[in-house]
């Protein structure tokens, strides 16, 4: 017994064609290209119930080692199409599935027009990210005033210093990271920020933001973005660039499912 698992939604003049496409997810039979009308198909693929079924599924999506091996192997299929000339791609989310190839074209065939919308939104364009954090505090002067057994006034100043300096070097990673946004946010189609923090983080970021960049405006984007590291570097913060990725963050919720 199957179900049938969606990488993607492609929309191409060409069907696109499967070869040399990564195998995906383990246990999975090869991705497949599905027709959904005109000129938008599925990249699909059939995969085992007794692993990714009900009752099988669920027991796994606590390993996170598990989890991450699936992401990846999910989104080398993504990016494989997505890197295909003339063709724009929506990611589905992990672990969407159909009981049948035909349910799952007739399911992406109702919600046509918003997917269309979408695609218009995301075309010509992939997504960068950027993460600020804050760097590691420098030693406070109280410790010091405690271990020489200076005087309690002396202790409290040094106290009151600590805090101000720590005020100070909060404010001022704080605001390079929004200068970091505002800045690469005019380089973008659009920008948004992210919420998602990884759950390994020991602390929040101070940003976590996603752009979409016109293909042509990647260098601009990138040099500039190398700017803001080095300013955020120079606040006390950390800025740290990913991409490019397939538009994630740039299609409704109900396109990518």
């Amino acid at each position: 017994m199957t179900a049938t698992y969606l990488y993607c939604i492609v929309k191409s003049a060409r069907k696109p064609s499967p070869t040399r496409t990564p195998e995906g997810l383990p246990r999975a039979a090869p991705p497949s290209v599905l027709h959904v009308s005109g000129s938008l198909w599925l990249i699909a693929a059939q995969v085992p119930l007794g692993t990714y079924g009900p009752g099988h599924l669920e027991p796994l999506l606590g390993d996170m080692d598990w989890v991450g091996r699936i992401a990846l192997a999910h989104e080398s299929v993504v990016e494989h199409f997505a890197r295909r000339p003339g063709a724009t791609v929506i990611p589905m989310k992990l672990f969407t599935m159909f009981s049948t190839p035909a349910r799952a074209v007739a399911d992406v065939a109702a919600r046509k027009k918003t997917i269309e919308s979408s695609l218009r939104r995301i075309v010509g364009a992939e997504e960068w990210g950027i993460r600020v954090m804050r760097g590691e505090p420098s030693p406070g002067r109280t410790g010091t005033a405690m271990r020489t057994g200076t005087s309690g006034a002396a202790f409290l100043a040094a106290k009151k210093r600590a805090r101000d300096d720590a005020r100070r070097a909060k404010l001022a990673a704080a605001g390079a990271a929004l200068q970091a946004y505002e800045r690469l946010a005019r380089l973008a189609r659009a920008s948004r920020h992210r919420n998602d923090a990884p759950a390994t983080a020991t602390a929040p970021p101070l940003l976590d933001a996603a752009f979409l960049v016109p293909l042509g405006k990647r260098a601009q984007f990138t040099r500039a973005a190398r700017r803001e590291a080095a300013a955020c570097a120079k606040a006390g913060a950390r800025m740290t660039l990913s991409g490019p990725w397939p538009a994630y963050n740039f299609v409704h919720g109900d396109d990518a499912r």
